[in-house]
């Protein structure tokens, strides 16, 4: 079965790896160093992109039925400014504001008729704590307050538009490329109150509050480069950088959160195309590699293999029927370049394999199950902590081959096919082998 690979999902994936090699800017080879630290106190302005996906959950107080749910995706850009205080040589504090527009994106076209729900606009504001793993190169959580406009499109001459708010959560990696300039990979997960009054606000005279409710979650992944104002003016923490070479084995383990979509195809119901059935959930992961160092230069190649709780959830009262993404593995290449002393901006690529399963509640069971191949593509940013230790965060876009539901149902060729895909954030370790 063939893959089919369009331009934008390519986008999806392959923003994170464009904006992280092209900010790059080459570093020596690690060396065990006093380094006169970057100067982190202070304020900064910076702009970013990035890819994501959202999930909707629709319930009802009325009725005992439940959707998790409807999932968009799609990519967007963001202003962002903020300042941070140093509290101790490796502390940090800091506050932040973001504004930001995208094309996060659920849409269905059916029989002549179209629809979309877009995120189009919206800001966060929140606080973060950081740790200096070298004096350049920062890991930080943070949280905070997130607020986000929705539009519903039509070609039927309806159409409205809500907010909804929220909060949010995350964790990332910054690093210093020059004086003044850091670049950062981080993970939001973020949280929006349940929006009660949907109907209401949709024209639905009468409509009572809660007959349908909407909850939605969305993850997201962005690179972002900084420009931080008085950074070269000295001040900075000063201590012992690890000394780290590149080459070797390695073994390590993650812990990620993503969303997948899968759009579903039903050509006899007019060409029906939705995009698509969401789901979310977090994962465990271990991998194995090899990199080689060439100076400023890493290349490698890494095998993982991951257990995902990933799923899409139809609640019925009294039962619920499941679409799970449970097992599956890749094998990667990836190719990096040395931002400063130890920390590495990589893109990667390759083939990646996934188990689905849709199951029901008891006594039915499980209902269908398959296996599907695809590829992935990202990038990330990994930092030395000490001479055989190194932290990252990495993003990765994933895309399967078309499922074909038609044999199972008892109907003719293609009449019903889904095709998923994933937006999947991890934070690693890897211990390299001397």
């Amino acid at each position: 079965m063939l893959l089919r690979v369009s331009a934008k999902s390519f986008l999806l994936g392959a923003v994170s790896a464009v904006a992280l090699m092209s900010a790059a800017h080459a570093a020596d080879v690690v060396q065990p160093v006093e380094a006169s630290g970057f100067n982190w106190s202070g304020l900064y302005v910076g702009f970013g992109v990035g890819a994501g996906a959202n999930v909707h959950k629709l319930s009802s107080d009325f009725i005992p039925i439940s959707l998790n749910g409807i999932g968009g995706e799609g990519v967007y850009g963001e202003l962002t400014a903020g300042y941070d205080y140093m509290v101790s040589p490796r502390f940090l504090l800091g506050g932040l504001l973001d504004v930001h527009v995208g094309d996060i994106k659920t849409k269905i076209d059916a029989a002549g008729f179209n629809a979309s729900i877009q995120e189009t606009y919206g800001f966060d504001a929140g606080l973060r704590v950081g740790y200096l793993f070298t004096p350049n190169t920062l890991g930080y959580v943070l949280g905070g307050y997130s607020w986000q406009k929705y539009k519903l499109d039509t070609n039927a001459g309806f159409g409205f538009d809500w907010d909804q708010s929220g909060y949010f959560v995350g964790a990332g990696i910054e690093t210093a490329i020059n004086s003044n300039w850091t670049i950062k990979t981080e993970y939001r997960y973020t949280r929006f109150g349940t929006k009660g009054d949907l109907l209401s606000e949709a024209g639905l005279i009468g409509a009572p509050d809660g007959l349908l409710n909407l909850d939605t979650s969305r993850h997201t992944f962005q690179i972002a480069a900084n420009y931080r104002f008085g950074a070269q003016n000295g001040g900075g923490a000063t201590f012992e950088t690890p000394a780290y070479n590149w080459t070797g084995f390695y073994i390590g383990g993650a812990a990620g959160a993503g969303a997948s979509v899968h759009q579903i195809e039903i050509p006899p119901l007019g060409g029906a195309k939705f995009n698509g059935l969401g789901g979310e959930g977090a994962f465990g992961e271990l991998n194995v590699g090899y990199d080689q160092d060439f100076g400023n230069w890493v290349a490698g190649v890494m095998v993982d293999a991951r257990y995902s709780g990933m799923t899409s959830k139809l609640d019925l009262g009294g039962g619920s029927i499941n679409a799970d993404t449970d097992y599956g593995f890749d094998v990667l290449g990836r190719v990096g370049m040395k931002m400063n002393e130890s920390t590495l901006a990589y893109a990667l690529a390759g083939y990646s394999w996934q188990h689905f399963d849709i199951n029901a509640s008891d006594p039915t069971g499980d209902i269908l199950d398959w296996g599907s191949s695809g590829f992935s593509v990202g990038g990330g940013l990994e930092t030395a902590v000490s001479s055989n230790v190194t932290v990252g965060v990495e993003y990765r876009y994933s895309q399967f081959a078309k499922k074909d539901f038609s044999l199972e149902l008892g109907l003719p060729d293609d009449s019903i096919t889904s095709t998923s895909s994933f937006h999947t954030v991890r934070l690693g370790a890897k211990y390299k082998f001397n």
